[in-house]
């Protein structure tokens, strides 16, 4: 077990490392292209951020360990959603702007609600995200990627990102080991993982939906409390709407590509949180006729995610 463990470890500090190394190195490549701050900021670091949870949920759903696949995904969303922007609403109340409320919050809620259709036996059948449904995803984040091209056009400045100057050299150097560690770190987080769950007596659903899940989440962990902390309210929740939304769209529409993915019903109750946590940040903006998220809603956020993983944990019990 304690090998297992420092396996976890030392497979979430190469995915998140390995992710940082590839951002550094495809940035400089992109500079030295003479690529813009905003098509960079747009994909680069916006994929970067969600790197592990992308090599986690495909080397999951190539090794056939649905559980791990949906656990991962909905349990990311989860943190990010419950957890995160609880911390970082703690710290500071988050103001939010009129196209996250009126836009972004609602199409989060709506990616959920289609995983939702799609992954119940409601259009197909067959409780299963086919290569069709798919498709449908990746047509959907084609499109949210335009809607975030055209916003980021609008407001430029924050899409920049620091300049970077490297060696030739230096920059392959990066961009392999960044590889390198994401494809290390995604298989000894997904294989200990597995071993874990079997060690423990648990389902791997819930090492899916709590360890895997937090894990992965590291990044916008710290990506949203840095900027709660610097007083950027806006990209706080800004980055975890969009992370929710590239999580079912883009992530989960990639796994099954590569092998379709059977859904267990066990995680709508999962799906049910999810929906009632962004249903509630979206009624938040409305309190008091304020346009934030206040620390006594954050509170209620943070609180319903440590009921919910004592919940996850004494059910298994």
């Amino acid at each position: 077990m304690l090998i297992n463990t420092l396996l976890l470890t030392a497979g979430l500090l190469l995915l998140i490392k390995g992710a940082d190394w590839l951002v550094e190195g495809a940035s400089a490549v992109a500079k030295k292209k003479r690529v813009s701050d905003l098509a960079i900021g747009l994909t680069i670091v916006a994929f970067g951020t969600s790197a592990p949870e992308l090599v986690v949920t495909v080397m999951a759903s190539v090794e056939d360990q649905q559980d791990i696949v949906f656990g991962n995904i909905i349990g990311s969303n989860n943190f990010n959603l419950f957890f995160i922007l609880g911390i970082a609403g703690l710290i500071t109340p988050l103001v939010v702007q009129s196209s996250t409320i009126y836009k972004e919050i609602p199409i989060s809620l709506l990616a959920a609600i289609l995983l939702f259709v799609l992954a119940n036996s409601f259009i197909s059948g067959d409780n299963l995200i086919s290569r069709g449904d798919a498709i449908i995803l990746l047509v959907l984040f084609a499109g949210f990627l335009f809607y975030v091209y055209r916003q980021l056009k609008l407001e430029p400045e924050k899409a920049e990102i620091k300049q970077t100057e490297m060696g030739v050299a230096k920059i392959w150097i990066f961009i392999v080991l960044g590889l390198a560690g994401l494809v290390i770190g995604g298989r000894l987080v997904v294989n200990s993982a597995v071993d874990m769950a079997t060690a423990w007596g648990v389902s791997e659903q819930l090492i899916g939906l709590t360890i895997v899940a937090m894990g992965t989440s590291l990044p916008e962990l710290a990506t949203t409390v840095v900027a709660a902390v610097k007083k950027k309210t806006d990209i706080a929740v800004g980055n975890i709407i969009g992370s929710n939304i590239f999580n079912i769209f883009f992530i989960l529409g990639v796994s099954a590509m590569v092998r379709p993915i059977p859904y267990d019903n066990i995680f709508n109750t999962d799906l049910y949180l999810l929906f009632g946590g962004t249903v509630f940040l979206f009624m938040a903006m409305f309190m008091a006729g304020k346009k934030k998220l206040d620390r006594w809603e954050a509170g209620i956020l943070l609180a319903a995610y440590l009921i919910y993983t004592i919940w996850l944990i004494t059910k298994e019990i």
